[in-house]
């Protein structure tokens, strides 16, 4: 058996062609059901956020000739006519260790140190692990990442400076109005992402803060906690003559907003800078409306631009991080046990990447 990730990320693909990979939360299970009985892996664990999409997987046969048919899956099940190979990483064994673990630090990450992937981490091994998909290698495997990824940030400083894409999505609004305050915000979709920009912002002195989702419980719920207001998915425009900024992290698998509608709805406004950032993946926001006047859009893969920042202010902690990663693989490759958890042995037997 061998241990292989297939995977597409901010560093191989841009957003074009990440949001045709990107899975949302009910699809996941399917994904891996479907996996599973074609009889391609034994265990699998399908990981997707705005930023990457990757499938860690513990194969028989020639690793490689199996990589290939793990992207050939990725790109039928979501449709992709492209070349998967020329926007994908694959690694095996050791250097898929060495790449989930990575991954758990927030070191392969747009914010450099980031603290979401760690739970998006955890949530995908969950969920795999709820529908009976993964076994011992990966159940071993991802509880070390785990692991890892909290000793990382208790041993060293890699988290200094803003480390979430809500942090650096404020940092963006800031640079179009320099001061927060006064300014009124809607965000749509009450999801995690959402949920923490609104903290962001508020923490930086936003004064109105209105919540829009499909679920307007959701929404009621979110708004009652943040000190906002909640506006049925269906009305949130009415909203738009006086809003400043928009944050959209919907789940949506088609543009909330196309340049018509923006153009319609700007003519219910006074001229005035409006900043919406979009952190969805697929696209909330048709990319043509940033050609309108006074509209100023940011997608995930803009956010690159002001994390670079804070990515120069850690750098100095990377090698420590990856030298703390090249002992914990060392040590699970071998099964020397030099953690109380013990290695993966004989399930992970140690092949060149």
């Amino acid at each position: 058996m061998s241990l292989v990730v297939v995977g597409l990320n901010h560093r191989t693909a841009p957003v074009e062609i990440r949001e045709n990979f990107a899975y949302a939360e009910p699809a996941v299970p399917v994904a891996l059901e479907s996996l599973r009985s074609s009889g391609l892996v034994r265990e699998a664990v399908l990981l997707s956020t705005c930023n990457r999409v990757e499938l860690y997987a513990v194969v028989e046969g020639d690793p490689r000739s199996m990589a290939r048919r793990l992207r050939e899956f990725l790109s039928q099940d979501r449709r992709f006519a492209g070349d998967l190979a020329a926007v994908s990483y694959t690694h095996f064994e050791g250097a898929c260790l060495t790449h989930l673990f990575r991954v758990a630090g927030g070191l392969d990450s747009i914010v450099l140190g980031e603290t979401e992937i760690l739970g998006q981490l955890k949530k995908a091994y969950d969920s795999a692990l709820r529908g009976g998909h993964t076994g011992k290698a990966l159940n071993q495997a991802f509880q070390r990442a785990f692991s890892v990824g909290k000793q990382l940030r208790s041993e060293t400083q890699i988290q200094r400076g803003n480390t979430s894409v809500a942090s650096v999505a404020v940092e963006l609004a800031e640079k179009i109005f320099d001061d927060l305050r006064h300014r009124e915000v809607i965000i749509l979709g009450a999801g995690d992402t959402g949920e923490k920009t609104a903290r962001a912002l508020l923490s930086r002195g936003a004064r109105s803060l209105k919540v829009s989702n499909r679920s307007f419980d959701r929404a009621a719920a979110l708004a009652e906690e943040l000190g906002g207001r909640a506006i049925h998915f269906d009305e949130w425009e009415r909203e738009f003559a006086k809003v400043d900024i928009i944050v959209s992290s919907t789940s949506a698998p088609h543009h909330v907003l196309d340049r018509a509608r923006m153009e319609r709805l700007l003519r219910t406004r006074p001229s005035r800078p409006l900043l919406l950032i979009d952190l969805a993946v697929p696209r909330d926001i048709d990319p043509e409306v940033e050609k309108l006047e006074d509209v100023f859009l940011y997608n995930v893969d803009h956010l690159q631009t002001v994390a670079d920042a804070y990515t120069r202010l850690r750098r100095d902690e990377v090698a420590r991080c990856e030298e703390i990663i090249r002992i914990r693989v060392q040590a699970l490759s071998a099964g020397s046990g030099a953690r109380p958890e013990g290695g993966l042995g004989s399930a992970l037997p140690v092949r060149p990447s």
